[in-house]
């Protein structure tokens, strides 16, 4: 990364604390694992597939946990021109509102202000990664049944950031000269969602394929979904049709 992309994506503007690997662990060794291959510059669709010999819980808890990470540190960038005035529902454009649900406080899917339902989100998914009956840390430790449906939802949840950055704010992620970035994020987690078919195709429609002629026209893409006007409007809860 660029020194000047380095003082925009800054520890100070992350919006939740980076969740980090215990060296020696096997999820260390394969997140390092990982970060080599983008390194290199491997393409993306070869970077994400299952390393010979490792197991899929890991692999897809290692990227999660990656992801959080990642996405976490693109919204704090623009978080700023995010607030309850400029963004008071969560959404993907004219067409995709998101409303928020749990077991918690709100019983049914709600409308929320865009940084608001960022802030439960990733509330939730820390509670997620940090409970070890799901993400289970220690070596032999086996994951519970229910870990790929948890991953899944907790991807799916972070696509709508992109979704949210992208059709919103690309007019602040261009002026910070981070198009790049978010693009390669983007690609990068788009893939590996698709290779492992981690999210509902449904979840993936407010955003195009990211195949090299549709990336270089991000700016056109974005201001023909900020001009367009829909019939209707999908009011998608933060699971899809799964809460």
């Amino acid at each position: 990364m660029s020194m000047a992309l380095k003082q925009v994506f800054n520890k100070d503007r992350t919006f939740r604390p980076k969740r980090k690997f215990e060296p020696g662990t096997q999820r260390f060794e394969l997140h390092k694992k990982a970060q080599a291959s983008l390194n290199a510059g491997l393409d993306l669709k070869q970077a994400v597939q299952l390393p010979h010999g490792e197991d899929l819980n890991d692999w897809v808890a290692v990227h999660v946990v990656d992801f959080f990470n990642r996405i976490n540190l693109i919204y704090g960038t623009i978080s700023d021109s995010c607030t309850d005035q400029t963004c008071p529902v969560m959404s993907g454009g004219p067409k995709y509102e998101y409303r928020w649900q749990d077991e918690h406080k709100y019983k049914r899917p709600t409308a929320l202000s865009a940084p608001k339902y960022m802030s439960l989100l990733m509330d939730w998914i820390e509670v997620q990664i940090n409970n070890e009956n799901i993400f289970p840390t220690n070596v032999g430790t086996p994951f519970p049944k229910c870990f790929m449906q948890v991953a899944k939802k907790i991807l799916s949840r972070l696509f709508r950031v992109f979704v949210h950055v992208y059709i919103h704010h690309f007019d602040r992620v261009t002026q910070m000269g981070a198009e790049a970035h978010v693009n390669t994020c983007y690609k990068h987690f788009y893939y590996f969602v698709t290779e492992f078919n981690l999210t509902d195709h449904k979840e993936l429609e407010p955003l195009p394929n990211p195949s090299a002629s549709q990336m270089s026209n991000w700016p056109v893409f974005v201001a023909d979904a900020l001009s367009r006007r829909w019939s209707h409007v999908h009011k998608l809860p933060p699971g899809g049709a799964s809460h």
